[in-house]
């Protein structure tokens, strides 16, 4: 059972926005700036799946999941109500994500997936491996 009731819920979970989370993308994006990294643009139209940074010359598109909407094994905690819907719509979030990667990757780009756990734990992990994926 939820602890608050459906309207607040629904007031909750309407005010998630797919771009420009302050945790992870914000993040991110501020991580680069800092370390000098240029040519990326945010959540272009034109690309498939809509990544969250694209490097157009490299053709390197980076996409930073979040834990919960995603599904991410350490910590996505399944809501107790609603299993069934929850389950579905994260799965089908997985399978997009699948579908997505595989037609950049026929399309010659370089996908880079991020878990929102993983920037805020060691950015500087990812920092490198991105600037070694536009060099």
């Amino acid at each position: 059972m939820d602890k608050v009731g459906s309207e607040i819920r629904s007031r909750i979970m309407a005010a998630v926005r797919s771009k420009g989370s302050r945790s992870t993308e914000k993040r991110l994006r501020a991580y680069l700036i800092r370390n000098g990294i240029r040519g990326w643009r945010i959540n272009p139209r034109d690309v498939p799946g809509h990544p969250d940074f694209v490097f157009y010359e490299r053709k390197v598109a980076i996409f930073v999941d979040g834990c919960f909407w995603h599904g991410c094994p350490q910590h996505c905690r399944m809501p107790h109500s609603r299993e069934d819907y929850w389950t579905q719509k994260i799965q089908g979030n997985n399978a997009r994500d699948l579908r997505v990667n595989h037609e950049l990757e026929i399309a010659g780009w370089l996908v880079i997936r991020l878990w929102e756990h993983e920037i805020k734990e060691d950015v500087n992990h990812f920092l490198s491996r991105i600037m070694e994926s536009i060099r």
